[in-house]
């Protein structure tokens, strides 16, 4: 009974931290499988995973005229739309607002930065714009982890040396499942990404095979053991395919549809 009562008192405390944010917009208890797949083609950019609930997004950026612009497409970039204010100001905003009493058992958020050309040119403006942020961030300085709410994690064209030198360093860097073995720190490579539809048959009609099942699970396992996170890309956007994903404890689920993940992921709590 003391067991119960103290797990309702700590389910209250997270109900109201979470809770407890942006003024006049409602916010879920967050989902920490929810990615927001290219979050920034979604009406209000990171606002909607958010309130959906999501603890990861993504955004694909560009160096244009010296700054970082989000967009899939180099055509569709506009000087707007910046990665400082589509996801650096309000993430910092939206953590400023909250008091984590649960904070050590709280998983960062994760924003998954995706290069799209020259890593190297775009490395030494996205370290210089992190700066700003540093008290936001998990980062190492002097070979010492230190925590912070948001988890910057470096995807696509990676500068991987430059990464792996700086310090402090303020990103990590998205591995393969190629980096399954890999002899590099947790806090350097906290995620393994990779294609779904590279690895896998299963598009989530039948039943999945107990070979990929299996496979699926020692993927899980293995980076688990080395300290790492699972995300997969190109995972059908089926519910057959998410319980698969849920039953084998990968971190991230990957999606576009976010409100129909969020209610997928609240029936399973």
């Amino acid at each position: 009974m003391k067991l119960i009562r103290l797990l309702s008192v700590v389910l209250l405390v997270v109900v109201y931290v979470f809770t407890s944010v942006r003024a006049g917009e409602e916010q879920q208890l967050p989902l920490f499988q929810a990615h927001a797949h290219n979050d920034y083609e979604h009406a209000r950019p990171l606002h909607d995973a958010l309130k959906n609930g999501f603890w990861s997004v993504e955004a694909d950026i560009y160096l244009i005229d010296g700054d970082l612009l989000v967009a899939h497409d180099r055509r569709d970039v506009k000087p707007e739309r910046t990665l400082r204010k589509l996801y650096l100001d309000p993430l910092q905003a939206y953590f400023r607002k909250q008091s984590f009493p649960t904070k050590e058992r709280t998983p960062p958020f994760t924003l998954l930065v995706d290069i799209k050309t020259d890593g190297a040119a775009v490395y030494p403006v996205l370290r210089q714009q992190l700066e700003d942020y540093a008290e936001l961030l998990c980062r190492v300085e002097d070979g010492k982890s230190i925590p912070g709410a948001v988890q910057i994690v470096i995807s696509g064209d990676r500068p991987k040396e430059l990464i792996a030198v700086a310090n402090p360093r303020y990103m990590g860097i998205d591995g393969r499942l190629s980096d399954l073995d890999s002899k590099q720190p947790a806090d350097l490579m906290p995620l393994i990404s990779d294609r779904w539809t590279s690895h896998f048959k299963y598009r989530g009609t039948g039943s999945m095979s107990e070979a990929e099942r299996t496979k699926l699970q020692m993927i899980v396992k293995q980076a688990h053991t080395a300290g790492r996170r699972v995300r997969f890309w190109a995972t059908p956007e089926s519910e057959a395919v998410w319980r698969e994903l849920v039953a084998a404890d990968v971190d991230h689920i990957n999606t576009d549809q976010l409100k129909r993940l969020s209610v997928f992921l609240r029936g399973q709590l």
